[in-house]
C-alpha cells in the first residue's frame, strides 16, 4: 500500500528535479555495474547495466552538480559554492566491475566516485555471506529435483524456490555458519569460484584507483549488519577496516554502514566520532535526515528502475514524511 502511494505522488512530479529535491546533496549508491550474469549477485542486487547506468548519470547531471570527496567536505563546512546541487556517487562492497565497467565511463564523463569496501574480501581472499546466499539460490535453481537434507537444514519441508529462496536469504550475519554447511552439501567450491570469477577488487587495482583520483573508504571488515551486533563488535569491525585503510594510504576519514543503519544506536556514533579524523559517515535510508549531524544518507539506485524515478518517489516520499514530522532519524 505504501509504495502504491508513493508512486502514485511521484507521478505528480513534475517540476525539474534539482528544484524540487529537498536537500542540498543527492548521494546515489550503487554496487555493481553489468551486462553479464552474476550469480554470486544476481539474487541479492538488482544491479544495472552499461546503458541503464549511464542513463542515470546522465539524469544525475542534468539537475546535480557531481563533486568529489574535497569539495564534497568543503560544501559541508560552508566552504564551496556550486553551481547546482550537489551529488556524491558511491559505490559499495569493492566489487571488480567497478575496475572494468564502471571507471571507464566515469573518467569518460569526468565523474569521481568513492569506492566503500571491505577489506576481507579485497584479492578475492573470501566470499560475502551474502554472495554465498545468492550462489546457493542460483544452484538451487538449475537443480530439477533438490536433497531433502537441504531442506531440513533450514526447517522447510517441500517449500517452493520461492519459499526456499527467501529462507536462504534470512540466514544472517551470525549464522553464516549454516551457509558453509549449505554451500558443501550442494557441492559449491566458493574458494573455486572466487580464484575463476575474482568476483572483488585487488590491492593493484585499487591503488591505481587512488592514483586516478578516485576515493577508497571504510564499509566495516566483513559486512555484517550493524544493528544485529553489539557496539563492541561495531567498533572492531570499524577499528579493525580503518587500520587497513591507513597502512595501504587510503582514505580514513569516512565510513558507510553496510546493508542499512537502522537499528543503530547513538552510543555507536559517539564511539566512532571520537576518532577526530573521521569527517563524516553514511547510512541508506534515502533522502533523510538524521539526530547525527555527521551521518548523511544515501539513496540506493538498484530498485529496478531508472534514477529519474527514483529520485521523483524520494522527493516524495520525503514531503509525505515531512507532513507528519517522520523525515529525520533520531538516535536514542
Amino acid at each position: 500500500m505504501k509504495d502504491k502511494i508513493i508512486s502514485m505522488l511521484a507521478a505528480f512530479e513534475t517540476e525539474n528535479i534539482g528544484n524540487s529535491f529537498p536537500l542540498d546533496y543527492c548521494l546515489p549508491v550503487y554496487h555493481c555495474v553489468s551486462d553479464d550474469n552474476l550469480p554470486h549477485i544476481k539474487h541479492i542486487i538488482q544491479y544495472k547495466s552499461t546503458k541503464q547506468f549511464e542513463e542515470d548519470l546522465d539524469c544525475l547531471s542534468k539537475h546535480f552538480q557531481f563533486v568529489n570527496w574535497s569539495e564534497f567536505k568543503d560544501f559541508v563546512k560552508g566552504d564551496f559554492k556550486p553551481q547546482k546541487k550537489i551529488a556524491l556517487l558511491t559505490f559499495d562492497d569493492g566489487f571488480r566491475e567497478f575496475y572494468d565497467i564502471v571507471l571507464p565511463v566515469l573518467e569518460r564523463k569526468g565523474i569521481y566516485a568513492c569506492n566503500f569496501i571491505n577489506p576481507a574480501f579485497i584479492d578475492n581472499q573470501e566470499l560475502m555471506f551474502r554472495c554465498k546466499a545468492s550462489l546457493i539460490i542460483d544452484a538451487a535453481e538449475k537443480e530439477k529435483t533438490a536433497d531433502p537434507e537441504i531442506y531440513k537444514m533450514l526447517f522447510l519441508e517441500n517449500p517452493s524456490k520461492e519459499d526456499f529462496k527467501q529462507q536462504v536469504l534470512k540466514i544472517n550475519y551470525h549464522q553464516k555458519d549454516l551457509l558453509d554447511q549449505l554451500t558443501e552439501k550442494m557441492g559449491i567450491d566458493c574458494d573455486a569460484y572466487l580464484r575463476e570469477h575474482t568476483p572483488y577488487l585487488t590491492t593493484e587495482q585499487l591503488k591505481t584507483l587512488l592514483q586516478k583520483g578516485y576515493g577508497i573508504s571504510s564499509h566495516s571488515w566483513d559486512h555484517p549488519k550493524y544493528g544485529e551486533l553489539s557496539l563492541k563488535e561495531q567498533m572492531e569491525s570499524t577499528d579493525r577496516t580503518f587500520n587497513y585503510l591507513k597502512e595501504n594510504n587510503f582514505m580514513h576519514e569516512s565510513f558507510a554502514f553496510p546493508f542499512t543503519d537502522f537499528g543503530v544506536k547513538k552510543n555507536f556514533f559517539d564511539e566512532l566520532f571520537k576518532n577526530e579524523e573521521i569527517f563524516s559517515c553514511f547510512g541508506s535510508a534515502g533522502v533523510k535526515l538524521d539526530s547525527v549531524e555527521r551521518l548523511f544518507h544515501r539513496i540506493p539506485m538498484e530498485m529496478g528502475e531508472s534514477a529519474e524515478k527514483i529520485l521523483k518517489k524520494e522527493i516524495a516520499y520525503f514531503r509525505l514524511k515531512k507532513i507528519i514530522n517522520k523525515n529525520k532519524i533520531v538516535r536514542k
